[in-house]
């Protein structure tokens, strides 16, 4: 008897819960969950143009050395810097965790001034800025800052919707309904002038 209930039961259930999809839907009720994606691809690809970056400093560092390799120091400091910026992580998950994020800020701050100063120190060699495989260097590392800015810029937009749908009408209602486990993600909060890409400018005017 009691089989014979539930069963009539579970099918109301169910034909009340696919009666109700398109209210909630119209709701905001995918609201949260679908900014939540988008902030995690974003996030992907701006893993995918550092890691583009770190890939490519090997390279780079071998061709100054080439020419300049008593510039131990400077050299030392990007493959250390690299070392560093690669070894923290930040996954999808890990994005509402202020102190990885940080670290991964920290770490990718530090390649960039280290690459600088790599790149201040290449002024003082005429052949090596005239050097054919730098100047294909050149047009990689300048394409892959390029990138990296606009998949950060990505990156912070899609937060600002996925945030801003937390705590606004409607979406706020299935945050704190449905959806109460989900945190604000973390955002880029490194002052301007640290996140700047290293200036490129290997023209052969030396």
């Amino acid at each position: 008897m009691q089989s014979a209930i539930a069963m009539p039961a579970r099918s109301f259930a169910t034909a009340l819960l696919i009666l109700l999809m398109p209210l909630l839907a119209g709701c905001g009720f995918n609201t949260i969950p679908t900014n939540e994606e988008r902030a995690k691809a974003a996030w992907s690809e701006v893993l995918n143009q550092y890691q583009r970056r770190a890939d490519l400093i090997p390279n780079l560092v071998e061709t100054v050395r080439g020419y300049a390799a008593h510039e131990r120091e400077v050299l030392q400091a990007v493959v250390e810097a690299r070392s560093r910026a690669t070894q923290v992580q930040v996954s999808p998950e890990m994005l509402q965790d202020p102190a990885a994020f940080e670290a991964f800020q920290a770490g990718q701050a530090g390649l960039t001034g280290a690459l600088s100063r790599l790149l201040a120190v290449v002024e003082n060699y005429p052949d090596l800025k005239a050097s054919q495989n730098f100047l294909a260097l050149q047009a990689q590392l300048e394409g892959t800052e390029n990138r990296i800015a606009v998949a950060r810029r990505d990156y912070i937009e899609a937060v600002r919707v996925y945030n801003t749908s937390l705590r606004t009408f409607p979406s706020m209602i299935w945050a704190w309904l449905w959806f109460s486990d989900n945190e604000p993600f973390q955002n880029f909060t490194i002052a301007e002038d640290r996140m700047e890409a290293p200036e490129v400018n290997f023209g052969n005017d030396g």
